[in-house]
């Protein structure tokens, strides 16, 4: 008796799972469907992006900021505020040294943030 309502449990768990995938599938195909990009170059997009994200985590200069980085179509949008023109142009040399890059479109705002007194 213990056995099958264990078992009964499980199922019951385990059903919450395949809707939470199914449906998360469900909005992926939304988003991909809205997208007028064909989904390989979606898919590279992506990756572009992850790719860059990456090597700002990993970078002295450009870590410390919260940069948001877009791909469309090979073309990458840089946005954020930075701290110097130093951590701006290296988040834009990452960028457009990333591999798939066509062009970089460095947005990125250069704030002093220096004790004005």
């Amino acid at each position: 008796m213990m056995r099958i309502a264990l078992a009964l449990l499980m199922m019951l768990m385990l059903s919450g799972c395949t809707a939470l995938l199914v449906g998360g599938t469900a909005v992926g195909a939304y988003q991909l469907g809205k997208d007028e990009r064909e989904p390989s170059v979606v898919a590279s997009d992506t990756a572009i992006t992850t790719k860059i994200k990456g090597e700002y985590v990993v970078d002295s200069v450009v870590s410390v900021f919260n940069i948001g980085v877009r791909t469309y179509e090979g073309t990458v949008t840089l946005t954020g505020t930075v701290g110097s023109f130093v951590a701006r142009d290296q988040a834009g040399r990452i960028a457009k040294d990333t591999g798939g890059v066509k062009n970089v479109n460095n947005q990125i705002v250069v704030e002093d943030r220096s004790d004005p007194t």
